[in-house]
């Protein structure tokens, strides 16, 4: 069973010869830029470079994926909002969300999918899936109530949530057109596996009931274009919407290790969830700063409680040393031998 086989088939419930050892979050450790011949900001915006980074860590670390792009900024910037791509110690972030002076007149742009850096994206995809064939690809993208955040800003979000929550409703479904679009083109690109973060939606922002009503019903739309495997990622302890998460559609929900895996199995049999489990290797401390014995413990933990599919538990820190990376990795094979 080769790469692609073996993540499609843990995706999909299946038996497999070792649980895929992946990042379904973002992914590009600085150590790994030379050796690919790569910098920030340019690999966010040149499609030879994304794809060369998206490939980094396989190459280097051995993860069993390319992974693309680097940020969640690309679409709001193909809505017009003003994005900072930063530098080598920043990576992309909005400058400006003021694309119209009143909320009711937001709206899809015009070929959506070619604007800013969402044919860079689309680009990458095609380089990766030509020159690496036997590597899955996975595309990340955010989710529409995540992207809506980024449209009207975060606090402004949240409080109209409370005084104008019928305007809300209308700009994440204009943000659902506009995703819908883009996964149609992913869905043509042949890539292996999308990716969905929508960080905004977690109950460290939203209210669980507030998830149920404004973030789940566009995200069963989402998964539900999707014609390859799947995965949706929520920051922070999403325990409270583990259920939801589950029956929204996708292959696997990526949750951090705010979450029990043990607790999450459980949760996932008493629904009776096709959905399996991603992740949740401590990315903001285990991987970014604690030593390598460390790293193969919580990994063979992860692994001893069930998860489907190996990943850190969010985004890698680009600051993240590439030998915890390796000990990923070799804490799976080491599992297995």
């Amino acid at each position: 069973m080769d790469l692609i086989e073996n993540l499609k088939a843990a995706l999909n419930g299946e038996e497999v010869e070792k649980v895929p050892a992946i990042s379904a979050t973002a992914a590009a450790v600085e150590e790994a830029f030379p050796a690919a011949n790569v910098s920030w900001p340019e690999a966010h915006k040149d499609a030879e470079q994304m794809a060369r980074l998206g490939i980094s860590l396989h190459e280097q670390a051995g993860l069993e994926c390319a992974r693309v792009p680097f940020d969640l900024t690309a679409e709001a910037e193909a809505f017009g909002c003003e994005v900072d791509l930063g530098d080598m110690e920043n990576t992309p972030t909005l400058r400006s969300h003021d694309i119209v002076d009143d909320v009711e007149d937001l709206e899809v742009p015009d070929d959506f999918v070619n604007n800013g850096r969402l044919p860079v994206i689309l680009e990458s995809i095609e380089i990766l899936k030509n020159e690496y064939p036997e590597v899955p690809v996975i595309v990340g993208m955010a989710g529409p109530f995540t992207l809506t955040g980024h449209l009207l800003g975060v606090e402004d979000l949240v409080k109209m949530l409370k005084t104008d929550s019928f305007v809300v409703e209308d700009a994440v479904e204009i943000a659902l057109e506009a995703q819908t679009e883009l996964v149609q083109a992913f869905n043509e690109s042949g890539v292996d596996v999308i990716a969905v973060a929508d960080p905004t939606s977690s109950p460290e922002l939203l209210d669980p009931n507030d998830f149920s009503e404004f973030a789940q019903p566009a995200l069963e739309d989402l998964s539900a274009e999707m014609e390859t495997e799947s995965i949706l990622h929520i920051c922070g302890n999403s325990r409270p919407i583990l259920e939801e998460m589950l029956d929204c559609g996708f292959s696997g929900i990526s949750v951090e290790e705010a979450v029990d895996m043990t607790e999450a199995q459980q949760v996932r049999a008493e629904t009776g969830a096709e959905t399996v489990m991603v992740g949740n290797v401590s990315t903001s401390q285990t991987l970014f700063s604690k030593p390598v014995e460390e790293v193969k413990a919580e990994v063979t933990q992860a692994l001893e409680k069930g998860v489907n599919v190996l990943a850190p538990s969010c985004g890698i820190a680009p600051k993240s040393p590439l030998a915890n990376l390796k000990a990923f990795v070799e804490a799976r094979d080491e599992f297995y031998q």
